[in-house]
């Protein structure tokens, strides 16, 4: 690498501090999702973001997307919403000046470069399925041509965990679609008050723009190549195949899951290790990278069959077994 594209890298690395110093002149701590958010924007995937109403996840994706100066979209999903209403649809227009009808392709609200999904799972799953299909595909078609998304494209979808009524959880298969399935936590005390005092008083965060899309691009080029040592993709290996009752020795994995995590978990963690790398000013992977994001990228590729649900065994206590029971040294 030569010396100015290394300077460059250097300052945009820099300035990740910078912008979660700026996203927390709206945002009151929950300093871990964050990060994590910013892990599935520099790994180029998409996050499942879950918390009880109330804990500003709305606002923190929209702030996320004005310090980074990208387009932002929200689609509100409700039980009648059509995968027409998120990806676009034709309408029939006529050219004034020589009388000819044709058909135009109008862009729907996924055309942005930050799409919150909020309230996914209380979509139909024909819904579901258009909004996944685009998220894997980075393109949407329709009448037989093809509509690229913006780039950089990212979708943070939430879920309400407290209402099950009149919802539709999605498939484990549509599940793995995500990146991440980041859990979002009540505040401590003193960020609670914090929040109480300044947005009941006369505050008004500024925040600065940091990064441009094509800054995006360059941190999502460097995240690929951050250093892995063979020794953590052996150990990230183990982890994937000791979460699969066929191939475990651990015997949680053996009582509870029913189907463990495939390949693309594997894949999911060597690249959110690497953006947690970059985000924590490294250009190397260390073992704590791997074991924090372990469940993140993990517990929602576990599928555990009724015994765990009847003994209230949740996949984030099968995830630490995993990592309890094997060395970083392992090969």
């Amino acid at each position: 690498m030569e010396n100015t594209e290394s300077s460059i890298y250097q300052a945009l690395v820099d300035n990740i501090s910078l912008l979660k110093k700026e996203i927390s002149k709206v945002i009151i701590g929950q300093d871990e999702v964050i990060d994590e958010v910013i892990i599935t924007l520099l790994a180029g995937g998409h996050c499942l973001l879950e918390g009880v109403p109330g804990l500003a996840k709305t606002l923190m994706v929209k702030s996320l997307s004005e310090v980074m100066d990208l387009q932002f979209k929200r689609i509100q999903f409700t039980p009648d919403l059509m995968p027409g209403d998120i990806l676009g649809t034709e309408i029939l227009e006529e050219d004034h000046e020589t009388g000819k009808k044709f058909f135009q392709f109008n862009r729907g609200p996924i055309f942005a470069n930050m799409v919150l999904a909020d309230e996914i799972n209380r979509t139909p799953p024909k819904t579901q399925a258009a909004l996944l299909e685009a998220m894997q595909e980075k393109s949407v078609t329709y009448g037989g041509q093809n509509h690229p998304l913006p780039d950089p494209f990212l979708i943070i979808a939430t879920q309400n965990p407290i209402e099950q009524a009149g919802t539709y959880p999605l498939p484990e298969a549509q599940l793995d679609r995500f990146l991440l399935y980041i859990k979002l936590g009540y505040p401590s005390e003193r960020e609670e008050l914090e929040v109480l005092e300044k947005t009941t008083g006369t505050y008004k965060a500024d925040p600065q723009i940091v990064f441009s899309a094509r800054d995006i691009k360059q941190l999502q080029t460097l995240t690929r190549q951050v250093h892995i040592d063979s020794g953590l993709l052996q150990y990230i290996n183990r982890i994937v195949r000791s979460s699969r009752p066929d191939t475990s020795g651990i015997q949680a994995v053996k009582d509870y899951v029913e189907w463990g995590a495939g390949t693309r978990a594997g894949q999911a963690l060597i690249l959110c290790a690497k953006a947690r790398a970059l985000v924590k000013g490294r250009y190397a992977v260390i073992p704590e990278d791997i074991k924090t994001l372990a469940f993140p990228v993990l517990r929602h590729r576990l599928s555990l069959h009724f015994r765990a649900e009847a003994e209230n065994v949740m996949p984030d206590s099968i995830i630490s077994k995993i990592l309890d029971s094997i060395p970083v040294n392992a090969s």
